[in-house]
């Protein structure tokens, strides 16, 4: 019935007037709404404040005998630069009882004072249980009664098109929930962390979101909101947001409670995605897989016989995307448990146990007791030389100078046109500097990286 009609009745009543007979009305189904999911587990989300105190760089112009004979400095000795600092982040109670709380390692880090402020406005002291830089994961402490926590799912079964809920506290302005779906699932080569596997969402994220909830359409959590792509100077959501799946934040969450910190698994191998080139040139029936380009010598994977031109498909039966899969699986492998590889070698499947090691510098002691050149590089290979499909800001490559959507045209004076062959070369000059020539867009450079 409209709203004029019920207006009409209600004039009719009024002055007494005969109303029409009318059919009952169907009954009008509620609206959708995601009001119970919310109220559920909005009281698991908080705020965290911190404040810490971080090196800050001196004034380059008392670097200078000249200005510093005015001004002085410090009697003659240099001072260290530090500054104070106040941030804001979320976080996700996950387990009421303990009162732990998940959120992000840059939330917290070099914080000296944590709080955690509880949605219903309780402020607490929080002690940090332990952190982990590379997957960008940290766990704190609350004690308090009457905690909520967010019941956690799994990430595994997600799907693009899964409609999903960010709770964070963007802009420190308060308990805040957007609404989006999953935009696309293992995103990696970001250079946001070390270990990547993103969840990507258009529900909105903003600053001050690090560390909060991404929900599902169960009222569970299946992601820990990190970090976003942003188009202009104002670091607002652009639709582009990323969260670490539960099932990694879970994995590495269970070991800094267990033991405070991470001791992260080694396969001992250089891998590059599998592209279809690549697969086409070997013959192979198969769209994904990760292509070992080298093995470091007295590694786990050395020493159960894994040969540089192998692809390993799938990892304990379960199939692997890529060679970020397969490196993001093994960092969270504890050390010294054993692995099943699936591993096709010239045309032939194979099945190789591989006892994992803990990642350290005397486990690659043989390959000079360091990080492989190519390390945390992806290439794939093409007409026109070896593109840098992806590469972690923390490897050694990056630090020199290579850059993502570089393209490899030679190393050491020779032109290469596939990983096969830039593995050769490594292998010749194992130990000695890489000189590569690179195509940057219209550029033509040479890096050397050692």
């Amino acid at each position: 019935m409209s709203r004029k009609i019920i207006a009409v009745l209600s004039l009719g009543a009024a002055l007494g007037l005969a109303s029409p007979t009318l059919p009952a009305a169907a009954a009008v189904p509620a609206p959708p709404t995601l009001a119970p999911i919310l109220s559920a587990v909005s009281p698991g989300v908080v705020n965290i404040a911190v404040e810490g105190t971080v090196a800050s760089r001196p004034n380059p112009l008392m670097q200078d005998p000249f200005f510093r004979q005015f001004f002085g400095n410090g009697g003659g000795q240099e001072q260290p630069q530090t500054q104070k600092f106040q941030a804001v982040g979320s976080g996700v109670i996950v387990d009421a009882g303990n009162g732990y709380v998940l959120t992000n390692n840059h939330v917290v880090e070099h914080a000296d004072k944590i709080v955690v402020r509880l949605k219903d406005r309780r402020e607490l002291r929080a002690k940090l249980v332990g952190t982990d830089p590379q997957t960008d994961i940290a766990v704190l402490k609350i004690a308090a009664e009457h905690l909520t926590a967010v019941p956690v799912g799994q990430s595994g079964p997600l799907q693009v098109g899964d409609y999903v809920v960010a709770l964070g506290d963007p802009f420190g302005v308060g308990q805040t929930a957007t609404f989006g779906i999953v935009s696309a699932l293992g995103r990696t080569g970001l250079g946001i962390e070390g270990y990547e596997n993103f969840i990507q969402t258009d529900a909105a994220i903003n600053p001050g979101n690090s560390g909060g909830a991404l929900i599902g359409m169960d009222g569970k959590l299946i992601g820990i909101n990190t970090a976003i792509l942003t188009g202009g100077q104002g670091g607002g959501n652009v639709g582009i947001g990323f969260a670490i799946p539960i099932d990694m934040a879970k994995q590495v969450a269970d070991q800094l409670i267990a033991h405070g910190k991470i001791e992260r698994g080694q396969l001992g191998v250089q891998v590059t995605d599998l592209s279809p080139d690549t697969a086409k040139v070997m013959g192979l029936q198969i769209d994904s897989g990760a292509l070992v380009s080298r093995v470091v010598r007295g590694s786990p994977a050395d020493k159960a016989g894994i040969k540089a031109g192998d692809v390993v498909t799938a990892l304990n039966d379960q199939t692997l995307e890529g060679s970020a899969d397969l490196r993001n699986r093994i960092g969270l492998i504890a050390p010294g448990s054993t692995v099943k590889l699936s591993v096709i070698r010239k045309k032939e499947q194979k099945t190789v146990s591989v006892t994992i090691e803990k990642a350290s510098a005397e486990t690659a002691s043989a390959a000079a007791g360091d990080q492989p050149v190519l390390e945390g590089v992806q290439l794939s290979s093409g007409k026109d030389g070896i593109s840098v499909t992806a590469i972690e800001r923390n490897s050694r490559a990056y630090r020199q100078g290579l850059r993502r959507g570089d393209v490899i045209v030679g190393a050491d004076q020779q032109a290469v046109h596939s990983a096969d062959q830039l593995s050769a070369i490594l292998d010749q000059n194992e130990g000695e500097p890489l000189v590569l020539d690179i195509k940057r867009g219209d550029d033509q450079i040479v890096l050397v990286l050692q």
